[in-house]
């Protein structure tokens, strides 16, 4: 009779793997967003962190906001492309503080800094003269309050390290900048220098 339960026993735990495993090859895996480059940057230490505008600069970046990608050229032309993700779902250009929204326009790399919680960070020089005029000429006509601010601490950063999973699925959480992946900004952030002009657009 034991050898009979024993036989049973090994039948219900073959029955329940071979259910897992059917399972498991049914279930769909959300696709995994990935830099691509034609190049392999010469990483410097992600601790230099540049002062100055470096006059040997051949970079610019332009972020597309409806292909959720920011792509790197060089003076041979594309250079890198990097899935990224915003604050809002609304692309549209930002108003006000507070909105959430990533403004549009073309900037700078103003600063390169750690910062405590997601590490590399490229901070944009927004606001800047024009990013002011379209502020003002939209509270003249009545589009946003009197009382709205304009805002700043526009940047490129990296996610946290443990939440790269945000750009595999679009999902927007900052509070107007544009996000990396963890692993990847660290390589944008070792070949960027101050200065960098960016175009951000739809």
């Amino acid at each position: 009779m034991a050898f009979f339960r024993l036989q049973y026993f090994l039948l219900l735990i073959a029955g329940a793997v071979a259910f897992s495993f059917t399972a498991d090859k049914g279930k769909k895996k959300k696709p995994v967003r990935k830099a691509t480059t034609k190049k392999i940057a010469k990483a410097k230490p992600i601790e230099v962190v540049a002062a100055e505008d470096s006059t040997d600069n051949h970079y610019y970046i332009i972020v597309d906001k409806s292909d959720y990608e920011l792509k790197v050229y060089d003076d041979e032309g594309w250079y890198a492309t990097y899935p990224i993700v915003f604050g809002s779902k609304d692309l549209s250009d930002k108003m006000r503080e507070g909105d959430k929204r990533t403004p549009e326009g073309s900037f700078k790399v103003l600063l390169k800094k750690i910062h405590p919680k997601w590490g590399p960070e490229l901070l944009l020089d927004y606001p800047n003269e024009t990013s002011v005029q379209k502020f003002n000429e939209r509270k003249a006509k009545g589009i946003i309050s009197k009382s709205a601010k304009i805002g700043n601490g526009i940047a490129i950063h990296a996610t946290r390290p443990d939440e790269e999973w945000t750009i595999d699925n679009f999902y927007n959480w900052t509070d107007g900048c544009v996000s990396v992946k963890y692993t990847e900004m660290k390589d944008l952030f070792s070949y960027i220098p101050v200065g960098t002009p960016v175009t951000i657009q739809q």
